[in-house]
């Protein structure tokens, strides 16, 4: 694997993280720049010339990521691996959506008019943007190797899908005049789910002591079996009412088909859900995203978020990035005083070797096998 000297305690560690009972410090994303490593006119020739290149082109993908993988040192709990997502929601493409590929985002066409009389939504193995998707995991798996893993992609679930399918707009009418039909819509969404999900997987997966393992695109988690991660974005537009007819007994059932499963909660509009996602035992850890122009993870003011998952049993993730490494030590000691050592996972911004062993070696005095204030 590329230089990622300590894999079999990552690994170790990460069976600890999705239990819920992980020794020393918390798990963390560190991603280090080796000194010396940067080529520029090499940085500069790999650049993405169009979105073909970006997204599409296998051999061009895999020599971006080897280039950046060979300058940086995978610390702690983080490994190579490479995304190779056709946007968030990909599952919609599947089911009839254009994709609009843009350098810093993806958009999925709306493609059903009404759903009445539409067909049951269904799995087409020739439909084009799967059978693309496929094949570009095929390559970069060739090319590869066993230096890094393939992450899974995020095809998305639930009402997420079907918004994209419908417009969002529509959505919230449908919602509110044929609920029946909504329902019935995710239900069939989910029952794709796992036959898309397992297309990437058998491409994607690893075997380690024996065990299939997976890795999930951009949140960095890794897990023996189906690593997954659920979210409903949409959910910023409904009640907390709507969210537990529509949502939540679709979030229950698709947890029961994986082995790892973190929740990625999106958005102080979505905040408002948390008591009904707490309910779902198969959710084993949460993540929040802030939202535009908020404070990261670490803030205080989300203490109470994490109270609430806390109390639950779960673990949490959170992200990194306001500041620089003593900013990030400073609030991250509040943190991890308040809610313990054995159940957190943090995921830091890309930083120098010296940002990483300053910030290790802090964890590594401060911040080992602490129970935590929170009760």
């Amino acid at each position: 694997m590329i230089s990622k000297s300590n894999w079999d305690e990552t690994k170790r560690r990460w069976d600890s993280y999705w239990k819920k009972n992980v020794s020393g410090t918390p798990l963390m994303c560190i991603v280090a720049e080796k000194p010396g490593k940067a080529d520029p006119e090499k940085a500069a020739a790999l650049k993405s010339r169009d979105m073909f290149d970006k997204y599409r082109d296998a051999a061009r993908i895999a020599e971006r990521y080897r280039f950046w993988a060979d300058s940086h040192e995978f610390l702690a709990e983080s490994f190579p691996n490479v995304s190779l997502d056709f946007g968030p929601g990909s599952m919609a493409a599947y089911l009839g959506s254009d994709i609009i590929f843009k350098p810093g985002t993806v958009w999925f066409t709306e493609c059903v008019d009404e759903w009445e009389g539409y067909p049951p939504l269904s799995f087409d193995p020739d439909n084009k943007w799967f059978s693309e998707h496929i094949r570009l995991f095929r390559d970069v798996k060739k090319l590869a190797g066993d230096d890094y893993y393939l992450a899974v992609p995020d095809i998305m679930e639930n009402i997420d899908v079907l918004a994209s399918l419908r417009g969002a707009q529509n959505t919230i009418y449908d919602m509110v005049d044929e609920p029946e039909e909504v329902e019935e819509r995710i239900r069939q969404v989910q029952s794709l789910y796992y036959r898309y999900y397992d297309s990437f997987f058998d491409l994607a997966c690893r075997e380690e002591d024996g065990v299939k393992s997976s890795c999930y695109t951009v949140f960095q988690i890794w897990g023996r079996g189906r690593t997954v991660k659920l979210q409903c974005d949409y959910s910023a537009m409904m009640s907390p009412k709507q969210f537990r007819q529509f949502i939540q007994p679709a979030l229950d059932e698709q947890t029961k088909g994986a082995d790892n499963v973190l929740y990625h909660l999106d958005g102080p509009d979505a905040i408002k859900h948390l008591p009904a996602l707490m309910e779902i035992e198969g959710i084993d850890a949460l993540q929040w995203t802030s939202g535009s122009y908020n404070p990261d993870g670490t803030h205080e003011k989300w203490f109470e978020i994490y109270d609430q998952v806390k109390r639950a049993g779960k673990g949490l993730w959170v992200q990194v990035y306001n500041g620089g490494v003593d900013d990030w030590i400073r609030r991250i000691d509040t943190l991890v005083a308040r809610y313990g050592s054995n159940a957190l996972f943090f995921y830091f911004p890309p930083m120098t070797m010296a940002d990483a062993d300053k910030l290790m070696s802090h964890a590594e005095k401060n911040w080992k096998d602490i129970e935590g204030t929170f009760r």
